[in-house]
């Protein structure tokens, strides 16, 4: 490795040209800031979390600036001016962090052109971070940059990292001079208890990545079934009761010691002698929690019902090969073999055990299915093992005992709202700069085990995508089931990727290809035919693929969009071809949970709106009821004129008052004696209640009203007691009065 630093020197690395700054004025000073207070409350109204000025940009919400200020600035040694040390306190401070740490290792080894090309490439973050147009996954907001900005380092905790210069394994001194950026990991378990690389050791490292806020997958089907024969004899305990233990000690831990839990995915193959159980777990424990809440414990998903049960702690999901769906359609039993041996333990309906896995979806959301053949056949790097497990969301799938670090762009800020056009340009160009930004944090990136340290190193996956997408096809007027849609969603990956691939070409022409490229160059380079055929939508064109996926629709899909992803996979296949690839996968499509809040995003990922109308927070505290903000622009696209769009707002989130309401208004109710007053305290609260049956109760009202209304404290203190209902109005009348008030 000393030798390819070496020869690093004498290539130039990455010119980076301007797009969204100026040469001169600062990236900081392009926004105007103001100073805010975030609090965090519990339904009671106790203080979770409080925390008075607070900068950030005049236009970001108040969730956004919840989010940073809770969970991502910084808490504890930060230095002041006057020697101390506290907190972070403004945006400005937490992207300098992260941009300024990234510039330091990227100049260091070698990925810039020049001093001025690291300069821009500093400048450009920082306004893309600032300006809500990308976000890194919340690891790297946690701990990038705490060392290079703050000279925190913290006590070893047992992580791994390939020194660049000499390529040896090295054990971490600290835990932040080299950060845990990597929000997904994928660690493999083997049928042993106690050794290292075994099933006990397997939470230990867990720990690791859970304590600095990153989540982890495993593919658990080597280990014995329950009664399968142990070497030193007797018998195994089976898979179950390990992954209970699993679940507990996940459940024990706060990822990034913030309030964000502990993520953690667990594959099973189908064809796993105790397969049935790990399908059913969850949907048993479930009846256990119902049981429960009918004793009288808590619903809640924190309550002492759920804290009770196993399986809490953990996404399931289920590896099915293209065979099983071959028995399915014989109607032909299917085989659960024996790990030790591979003998047939049990056969099982085919038809019965698909029943199973759909009804325990059905019910509570697990198992996921995960299509083995159809994964593998994408699979950049077979010759070194298959693909086998996910990260916790599912987005990243690669070999075991690897990472990625994720970051996604928000496509809302580079869409125009009045032409409903997409900014390619400027979405190449912050996929490129991004795509440097992951590339870099593997660089710098410390590990929990050996084996992750040194697969990370030899593969360099990445994970760029993007948010927003519902937000910008509700903008459009496209329905997000359509042909339309689809196509949309198609071209924005395709340039993506396509462009990601190319700056890893790019970066493979001055740093060199990932370690195993050369191994598996006949495969990934098979992968990115594939993946220009699908922007092509050339059918005949695909290779060695099972299930043909369907390409991008020329018929349903602009022109502009559709040139761009054609030619982001030319030059992403001719470039690969020439240099190589840096990165052995290069884009992911998150849910983008947190970071969606921090860049105001209306939708996350690639999901739909979950709902058209949403309460938004106050700076002061407090609610208030808004429509998606996507609505308006959508219905102008669709041709409705101000007055029906008005109108279309008003019937989803409604008026938010009584006054002129049909049936229950100011004039009904003072003549069944409420007060002038008892009307105002009502008022007040319908600013931000979901039903009208939230502000007709003693809280809003006050025991007094109800003392004057003739109503005692054994009457309302009832759970069944309804003012409404006692005041005489019918269910009729109640409903449309609630739907004038509070919409539909």
């Amino acid at each position: 490795m000393s030798k390819t630093k070496a020869s690093n020197k004498k290539k130039k690395g990455l010119p980076f040209q301007r797009y969204f700054t100026k040469e001169g004025v600062s990236p900081f000073d392009q926004f105007e800031y103001e100073y805010r207070s975030s609090v965090i409350r519990n339904p009671n109204g106790g203080v979770v979390f409080e925390m008075n000025n607070v900068e950030v940009p005049k236009d970001w919400s108040q969730v956004a600036t919840d989010i940073l200020a809770q969970k991502y600035f910084r808490k504890a040694g930060v230095p002041q001016e006057d020697g101390s040390t506290s907190t972070e306190t403004s945006i400005k401070q937490v992207a300098h962090r992260l941009a300024d740490c990234w510039r330091q290792w990227g100049e260091e080894y070698n990925y810039f052109a020049s001093k001025n090309d690291a300069r821009v490439f500093y400048d450009e973050l920082v306004y893309t971070i600032i300006g809500q147009l990308a976000a890194p996954n919340s690891p790297q907001w946690f701990n990038t940059g705490l060392h290079t900005s703050y000279g925190i380092k913290g006590n070893p905790q047992g992580h791994y990292f390939i020194n660049p210069q000499t390529g040896e394994l090295e054990r971490s001194q600290s835990a932040y001079e080299r950060p845990q950026p990597h929000a997904c990991f994928i660690l493999s378990v083997d049928d042993d208890l106690v050794n290292e690389g075994g099933i006990m050791d397997l939470w230990v490292r867990e720990a690791r990545i859970f304590k600095y806020g990153s989540g982890v997958g495993s593919n658990f089907s080597n280990i014995r079934a329950e009664n399968e024969k142990l070497s030193g004899g007797g018998y195994s305990s089976g898979l179950m009761s390990f992954l209970k233990v699993g679940d507990r000690a996940a459940g024990a831990i706060k990822s990034g010691g913030t309030t964000r839990r502990a993520a953690k995915m667990v594959c099973v193959d189908l064809d796993h002698p105790e397969i049935e159980e790990f399908i059913n777990w969850k949907v048993e424990e479930e009846d256990k929690v119902a049981a429960l809440q009918a004793a009288g414990y808590s619903a809640d998903y924190e309550g002492e019902a759920y804290k009770t049960v196993s399986g809490q702690n953990s996404n399931n999901s289920i590896r099915i090969p293209n065979s099983f769906f071959d028995r399915l359609e014989k109607g032909e039993n299917w085989e659960l073999t024996a790990r030790s041996n591979g003998e047939t333990m049990k056969a099982v309906n085919s038809q019965k055990l698909w029943d199973q896995i759909a009804y325990s979806a059905w019910r509570c959301a697990d198992p996921g299915v995960q299509f083995d053949d159809t994964i593998n056949e994408w699979h950049t790097c077979p010759k070194d093992g298959p693909i086998r497990a996910s990260n916790p969301c599912s987005e990243y799938m690669f070999l075991d005992n690897t990472a990625c670090n994720l970051a996604s762009i928000n496509l809302g800020k580079l869409f125009d709202n009045q032409e409903l056009t997409l900014d390619v340009e400027g979405y190449e160009y912050v996929t490129r700069l991004w795509t440097v930004v992951l590339e870099v944090s593997v660089l710098m990136a410390q590990f929990p085990s050996k084996e992750v340290a040194q697969l990370s190193h030899d593969y360099r996956t990445l994970g760029l995508g993007y948010a927003n997408l519902g937000s910008v096809l509700m903008i459009s007027g496209i329905p997000y089931d359509s042909d339309e849609a689809r196509a949309f969603a198609g071209a924005v990956s395709a340039i993506m990727t396509g462009t990601a691939y190319k700056t890893s070409a790019e970066m493979a022409q001055h740093l060199g290809a990932f370690n195993r490229y050369e191994e598996n160059k006949d495969d990934m380079l098979r992968v990115i035919r594939n993946h220009r055929a699908a922007a092509y939508n050339a059918q005949d064109a695909y290779e060695g693929l099972q299930i043909k996926p369907k390409g991008i629709d020329p018929g349903h899909c602009s022109n502009y969009l559709l040139e761009a992803a054609t030619n982001a996979w030319d030059d992403a296949l001719k470039w690969g071809e020439k240099y190589g690839y840096r990165n052995a996968q290069a884009t992911v499509i998150a849910p983008t949970g947190t970071i969606s809040l921090v860049m105001d995003c209306d939708t996350t990922g690639v999901e739909p709106d979950f709902s058209l109308v949403k309460f938004k927070k106050l700076s002061g505290g407090g609610y208030f009821k808004i429509i998606n903000e996507s609505i308006p622009p959508a219905l102008r696209s669709l041709g409705y004129n101000e007055t029906k769009i008005q109108e279309i707002v008003n019937y989803a989130k409604g008026y938010g008052t009584l006054a002129n309401a049909p049936y229950i208004n100011h004039d009904t109710l003072r003549a069944k004696g409420l007060t002038e007053q008892d009307v105002a305290n009502l008022e007040e609260g319908m600013k931000s209640a979901f039903d009208i049956s939230f502000v007709f109760n003693v809280h809003q009202l006050g025991e007094d009203c109800y003392s004057r209304l003739g109503f005692k404290p054994e009457q309302y203190q009832q759970n069944d007691f309804f003012l409404l209902h006692e005041l005489g109005f019918t269910n009729e009348e109640i409903d449309q009065a609630n739907q004038y008030a509070c919409g539909t």
